[in-house]
């Protein structure tokens, strides 16, 4: 086995050598002659070797490593060269070809493109200085090349100085689209935009936002890596690191980087996947550490690799995980394979790349399956192996087909398609076999509008000199103990999606998503992102959404927000919920309490109607005001019991103007009328002339009650003309609406409950006065305590309804009616009903005559006791005793009689009974 490790890099050293570079005939590797000349760049080797002399001289050295891929497309050139000649597409003019190996480097690569701009038929391949080469006929009119995108950078800059076409069919760098920087560059391959939109997208749609890069250090893996980063952030997915490696495998630090890279997957265990913008050979050595270390993640496959057969036969390949990629669509290429199996046939006299392959082919025949793959591009032939006798036929039958990357064989026949047709557009009236009948910067502008058919497709070059081209997205996947590369799906970027062949496929593309590799979990439903500390948007915290916010998808950055009006949503919410209308509604417990109360208020105001009305000529009745009086009351109690209806169920217009107008009017009747009352029974039972005389005045009934109560129905009409009351929606409450009566003007409704108030007041004052009538008919009394129920009940409410919100806002009113309805009413109207009913004996005229005269009799005595007292005061002399006389002339049938003090005494007596039958006749009428 040493031994074979020794005798593989000496014979392609060797090998090396003999290709060696001794004068410029020597630098091509494969040629052909024509008519017109084609160039070719193909990087068939992976690294040049350099010296390790000093000091370093300026000569072009020898490669190595024989990468199969390109060799295949240096052949597929050839093929496409060949089946032009023998077509009629060019008819009388052959196309010849010059193949150049450009071993990865922008050097070796720019020393070919200095023979292309070598003047035609310059024996020296000497390069003319002009300042104008419209005329300048040079080697070959158009290059199909190069391989990677960062030689044909260098390349493309130094054939802009003649203007000739390149047409790469793997060069996919974004920059060189820019026709400024690179006008005769074309490619027929989509540009890295697209694939690393593809990218984006992939990585996007699988759930992953968490992931890691490996590229080339080159303008390639460069440009790739920029651009995948503006792709990644539109797509919301984030690159938690990024490692570039050497772009050579010759430079001392390539180890050392790519192991360094291996550690940085393995310690960034959240990141479960790696995109790989590496050159194929670079990507070998990653992945056999990768194995080595057991690393196992989804990679991401850049067009330069995702095909790479060399790669997917690596032992313990699948390890390494998922492998999934994106490659050029290719057409029908069956005719090359056919160019294939004739190759042994081909004169390898021409065909330095031939040659050597045949010559390692020679070598590598000998050895076991895996020095075989060592040796032979890493390729496994287990299966064709089976048979030892006929494995050399085999080996030169099928390697080369399995080697084949269909995109890039397809895209290498459609660029030298592409510069023939523009060719055939040049020779349309001119003799090509002339090679100075058009110049390349001619070509180029027929190029420009070239259109080529292709499996009957047209396909042509766009502004920027691309082909726009679907991706097949490629799945490794083990069949049979073999990784064998599939087609998953299929990438088209004018509409950005992924089309899938069948469900199967489609199955295949959302298994990806079992694998997670994010920075932080999904945030689900009814969470948000909370960005941390960490500077990637990606590293979050998933927090609830506060309340009256939602979220109803994964990974929200925010919450929406509820419209607070009419809906709502609790913490950790994934919808908002429409608010609960609420009202005091007539099936609710404390309203059915409540209408309960004023029914029953109802029935009592009947049964004391009835009871009135069958006892109408009753003392206690007539002292009452009578029926009319009492009815009036009576009828305004019942409509301050009805007025609670309003406040109950949904609010109306109708019912926010009715309710506080028809209790505010029914109020005032109620507190009119007794007022009244309060004014009769204090000019009843007053001994003070002076105040009888202004309560005579003051007593006229049915005037004091129409203009108390019209007072209070024009501030009722006012408020309900100008700042009338309506429905509204409160929306304070979190989750429910209040559909309420705002009383359109709080000064208008204190005013009405103020004035109520202020009659209230002068009906307790006069009442007040009256409190000590005569104890069976105390009516003052009880007036005095209904106005104190109200006055408490009122007073208790105002800081109550101000304080108090919701739905059983109107309850507390409610509540506040009833008590002072109630109060008014059992004061005002049970003790008679009492009298009426259980006292009968005192609801006669004699007894209740009896009543009010002994009540005078008392009160005519404390007038007589007052009288004496003042004349005990006075003097003994006569004038005093004749103004005495006079007086009781007056009092006592006109006689003035000298008497003893005894005599007097008995005299007064008898005054004080018939000044107590006087004052009952009187009071017992005016009652």
């Amino acid at each position: 086995m040493a031994f074979v490790s020794f005798l593989i890099p000496c014979f392609v050293i060797g090998t090396d050598m003999a290709f060696s570079c001794q004068n410029t005939d020597d630098f091509v590797g494969a040629s052909s002659p024509g008519d017109i000349v084609i160039g070719g760049l193909f990087a068939v080797h992976s690294e040049m070797l350099h010296p390790e002399e000093h000091p370093i001289k300026p000569v072009i050295q020898n490669c190595a490593g024989f990468e199969i891929q390109i060799f295949l497309q240096t052949l597929a050139m050839i093929h496409a060269i060949e089946t032009i000649n023998n077509s009629t597409l060019l008819s009388g003019v052959t196309l010849g070809y010059e193949i150049y190996d450009t071993c990865a480097e922008v050097t070796k690569a720019m020393g070919s493109a200095l023979r292309f701009l070598a003047k035609f038929n310059s024996s020296k391949d000497v390069v003319e200085f002009k300042c104008n080469y419209s005329d300048y006929v040079p080697r070959i009119k158009a290059v199909t090349g190069a391989s990677y995108s960062e030689v044909s950078m260098a390349v493309s800059r130094l054939l802009a100085l003649q203007l000739i076409p390149q047409v790469s069919p793997a060069s996919s760098a974004e920059i060189l689209s820019d026709k400024i920087r690179f006008p005769s560059f074309f490619r027929t391959i989509p540009s890295d935009f697209h694939q690393t939109r593809a990218m984006a997208h992939l990585i996007c749609e699988s759930g992953w936002n968490w992931i890691g890069v490996i590229a080339t250090d080159d303008d390639n893996g460069r440009f790739a890596l920029e651009s995948f980063g503006v792709q990644a952030m539109a797509n919301n997915v984030c690159i938690a690191f990024k490692e570039m490696l050497p772009a050579y495998l010759s430079d001392s630090s390539f180890h050392t980087k790519v192991d360094h890279a291996i550690e940085k997957i393995v310690k960034e265990t959240r990141v479960n996947v790696i995109v790989v913008f590496m050159r194929q050979f670079h990507v070998l050595k990653l992945f056999k550490k990768a194995v080595e270390k057991k690393v196992k993640k989804i990679w991401i496959a850049s067009d330069n690799w995702s095909a790479a057969v060399k790669i997917s036969t690596i032992p313990n390949i699948r390890q390494l995980g998922t492998v999934v990629g994106f490659g050029f669509k290719s057409g029908d290429i069956s005719t090359f394979h056919d160019f294939l199996r004739n190759l042994p046939e081909k004169p390898t006299d021409n065909n330095k790349f031939l040659h050597e392959y045949i010559m390692l082919l020679s070598v590598c025949a000998h050895l076991e399956y895996h020095d075989f793959q060592t040796c032979i591009s890493n390729q496994s032939q287990d299966v064709l192996l089976q048979n030892v006798e006929n494995k050399h036929q085999i080996w030169r039958d099928d390697f080369l087909n399995a080697n084949i990357e269909p995109g890039f064989v397809h895209s290498t026949m459609l660029a030298v398609y592409a510069i023939a047709h523009a060719i055939k557009g040049q020779c349309k009236d001119r003799n090509c076999k002339d090679p100075s009948a058009f110049t390349p910067w001619e070509l180029l502008e027929e190029l420009k509008k070239v259109t080529v058919i292709d499996n009957g497709k047209e396909i042509k070059f766009d502004s920027n000199g691309d082909i726009s081209t679907s991706y097949n997205v490629l799945l490794w996947k083990e069949i049979d103990g073999h990784m064998e590369i599939t087609t998953m799906a299929e990438y088209d970027p004018e509409k950005g999606g992924f089309i899938f062949e069948d469900e199967e496929k489609k199955k295949e593309f959302l298994d990806l998503k079992k694998v997670l590799s994010t920075c932080s979990q999904h945030c689900r439903p009814g969470q948000m992102k909370k960005v941390t500390e960490s500077p990637h948007t990606c590293c979050y915290e998933c927090v609830y959404c506060p309340e009256n916010h939602y979220s109803n998808q994964t990974d929200m950055d925010y919450c929406y927000r509820c419209n607070n009006k009419t809906y709502w949503a609790p913490i950790n919410s994934t919808t908002c919920y429409r608010k609960t209308i609420h009202f005091l509604a007539w099936t609710d417990w404390f309203a059915i309490f409540l209408l309960f109360l004023s029914a029953f208020g109802v029935v009592l105001v009947l049964l004391i109607s009835v009871i009135f009305a069958k006892n109408l000529n009753t003392p206690v009745v007539k002292a009452s005001g009578g029926l009319t009086v009492c009815y009036i009351i009576l009828f305004s109690h019942f409509l301050i019991f009805l007025s609670t209806v309003f406040f109950i169920d949904e609010p109306t217009e109708f019912k926010c103007k009715t309710r506080q107008a028809l209790f505010g009017i029914s109020f005032t009747l109620c507190i009119s009328c007794i007022l009244i009352k309060s004014l009769k029974i204090l000019l009843a039972f007053s001994f003070d002339p002076k105040l009888q005389n202004f309560l005579k005045c003051l007593y006229k009934p049915v005037p004091t009650v129409v203009t108390c109560t019209g007072i209070q129905v024009i501030i009722c009409t006012f408020w309900l003309t100008f700042r009338t009351p309506f429905v509204k929606q409160n929306f304070s409450i979190p989750r429910a609406i209040i559909v309420e009566c705002n009383e359109g003007s709080i000064v208008a409704f204190g005013i009405m409950l103020g004035y109520i108030a202020a009659l209230a007041f002068i009906c307790f004052i006069f009442a007040f006065k009256g409190r000590k009538l005569p104890e069976n008919y105390n009516e003052a009394k009880f007036i005095t305590f209904g106005m104190l129920i109200y006055f408490i009940a009122w007073i208790v409410f105002i800081p109550v309804y101000a304080t108090t919100f919701g739905k059983y806002l109107p309850a507390v009113e409610i509540i506040v009616v009833l008590i002072s309805n109630y109060g008014i009413l059992c004061c005002t109207f049970l003790p008679k009903c009492y009298i009426i009913i259980y006292k009968q004996e005192t609801n006669t005229k004699s007894a209740f005559l009896k009543m009010i005269y002994t009540y005078s009799s008392k009160s005519a005595g404390s007038v007589a006791v007052s009288q004496i007292s003042l004349d005990s005061k006075s003097s003994s002399s006569r004038a005093t005793i004749s103004d005495s006389c006079k007086a009781e002339k007056n009092s006592v049938n006109g006689n003035c009689h000298s008497q003893v003090p005894g005599q007097r005494l008995i005299k007064e007596e008898v005054l004080s009974k018939n000044t107590a039958r006087t004052m009952a006749r009187k009071r017992l009428s005016s009652i």
